[in-house]
């Protein structure tokens, strides 16, 4: 079991009025799972997803991107 706490953190691309998540990969190496949560709720819940998981849900918004243009 880990003692490292989550580094939360955005991406630089949300600059849209707030509404935006935050993820901890810091925690992918050391316990194999991404916390996600609401950037405006902070001591909401969290949504946890094992590492390939959210691999496979960033892998296909990056496609989804580039078909759109």
């Amino acid at each position: 079991m880990t003692t490292e706490s989550p580094r939360w953190y955005k991406s630089s691309h949300s600059n849209n009025g707030g509404n935006c998540i935050e993820i901890a990969t810091n925690l992918a190496v050391a316990i194999g799972t991404v916390p996600v949560r609401d950037s405006k709720a902070p001591q909401g819940p969290e949504l946890t997803f094992p590492v390939s998981s959210w691999t496979s849900f960033v892998t296909g918004v990056k496609g989804r991107g580039q078909s759109a243009m």
